[in-house]
């Protein structure tokens, strides 16, 4: 397990190396859909947990280092807000490419906290956003939060990194600005 994390860690650092090299700041668009302001609603991560849950136990900023296990222990607390599935969301976070190449990136786990994911344990599901765009999009710097704009299901998705309980159809990403939401 140690090697494979490893491995995927090294793949990872080299996508992202290559994206950050290739691509420009600003906005991408996969296509052109109609997200107007009035249609997407702007989440913060606590968004993400149902209400009656988010003062039973804080999130950690930083999942701790766990050098001891094989296995990378996955923190299951947590319910989903099935309110939000299929609301055109936008919510900003750090990127962790999982396919592309060094042009696009199709798809990634958007996560509240430059690292979660990469070191055990990672976040619970619901702080963990599987996002897929069809055709791919560019992702400028993988240590830049991000808007990651797009359909929000909730659905539970496996990855080497982590599960992952909402899954995104992403429309586009965009330059992260703390002012514009």
């Amino acid at each position: 397990m140690k090697l494979t994390l490893l491995k995927r860690f090294d793949r990872i650092s080299a996508l992202g190396i290559l994206l950050a090299l290739g691509c420009a700041s600003g906005t991408y668009a996969q296509e052109d859909i109609n997200t107007a302001s009035s249609d997407v609603v702007t989440l913060d991560w606590i968004d993400l947990i149902p209400e009656a849950e988010r003062n039973v136990a804080p999130l950690p900023n930083k999942a701790p280092l766990n050098h001891d296990s094989d296995t990378p222990p996955q923190n299951m607390a947590g319910g989903f807000r099935d309110d939000l599935d299929g609301k055109q969301v936008r919510i900003p976070g750090f990127v962790i490419p999982l396919e592309g190449d060094d042009k696009v990136v199709t798809e990634l786990l958007l996560v509240p906290y430059f690292g979660a994911c990469i070191h055990v344990p990672p976040p619970p599901p619901n702080q963990i956003l599987y996002v897929k765009f069809d055709k791919g999009v560019p992702i400028q710097g993988l240590w830049d939060v991000v808007y990651i704009v797009g359909k929000l299901n909730v659905e539970m998705v496996e990855s080497d990194l982590g599960q992952a309980g909402y899954l995104i159809n992403g429309v586009t990403v965009e330059a992260y600005n703390d002012s514009s939401s």
